[in-house]
């Protein structure tokens, strides 16, 4: 089974269902992750096509993702795309990262909201701006949109990582595969998405100033452990060249 989708959800009755649909046209297997909802999301999910895994208690998006990943290499996966379930994404842009995974092989791609950029609200931007250059400096690579939840991780990859633990359990997860996959090598390209922001949805479960600030303190632990790792922050800022052309 090449590619598996996994869906993180937690209370998007509203989205859940469209977005299982217009994935599954893009590829068969799709697993939603319920994480804890208190609303349908997991009925209309599995109603709508995908193959289901149930947290009964809200876990936090990492472990979704965990648990996501874990069973879609228990069906062979070569690789997982990961996309949320609020809309934020166009499923219809699953081609694009199989394209880009294709020209680039054995690298995490991800989908970065590059278009459009004026969409988002200006707190967002600033907060995922910050989140990229600490990222970036402990991954001792330049990465952009960071925050991007839409992306595709090669198995070889998701099988040395390990279950997220404490704050990593939340948002950080994502932050810190990003620097993981760096130092393995699997180093992290781009393909361009457009910015979608829909004010009329519910409210973001990101919270800028509380989960970008859980971030930076993993990266600045990160950072300490390894000295401040001068020479990932010359290379995120592009002043020393690159383990691997940035294609």
């Amino acid at each position: 089974m090449p590619t598996v989708i996994v869906i993180p959800a937690h209370n998007e009755a509203t989205t859940i269902a469209d977005i299982v649909r217009r994935t599954r046209r893009q590829a068969e297997a799709v697993i939603v992750v319920d994480d804890g909802s208190s609303d349908d999301t997991a009925a209309l999910a599995e109603a709508a096509g995908a193959y289901l895994l149930r947290q009964t208690v809200n876990q936090g998006k990492g472990v979704a993702l965990w648990l996501g990943m874990q069973e879609a290499l228990a069906q062979g996966a070569d690789a997982v795309i990961t996309l949320d379930a609020d809309g934020q994404h166009y499923p219809e842009d699953i081609p694009k990262l199989l394209a880009a995974a294709q020209r680039q092989p054995g690298r995490l791609i991800i989908a970065a909201r590059l278009e459009r950029r004026e969409r988002a609200p200006g707190l967002r931007r600033f907060a995922n701006g910050m989140a990229d250059f600490w990222i970036s400096w402990a991954a001792g690579y330049p990465i952009r949109d960071t925050q991007s939840g839409f992306r595709l991780y090669p198995a070889t990859f998701l099988h040395r990582i390990d279950a997220p633990e404490g704050e990593r359990r939340g948002f950080a997860f994502e932050s810190a595969l990003l620097i993981q996959a760096a130092r393995l090598g699997y180093y992290p390209a781009t393909v361009a998405i457009e910015t979608l922001y829909l004010p009329q949805g519910r409210p973001s479960h990101y919270r800028p100033w509380r989960d970008t600030g859980r971030i930076i303190l993993l990266v600045a632990r990160e950072l300490l452990r390894h000295g401040l790792y001068p020479l990932g922050l010359l290379r995120s800022l592009r002043l020393l060249p690159l383990p691997v052309s940035d294609r």
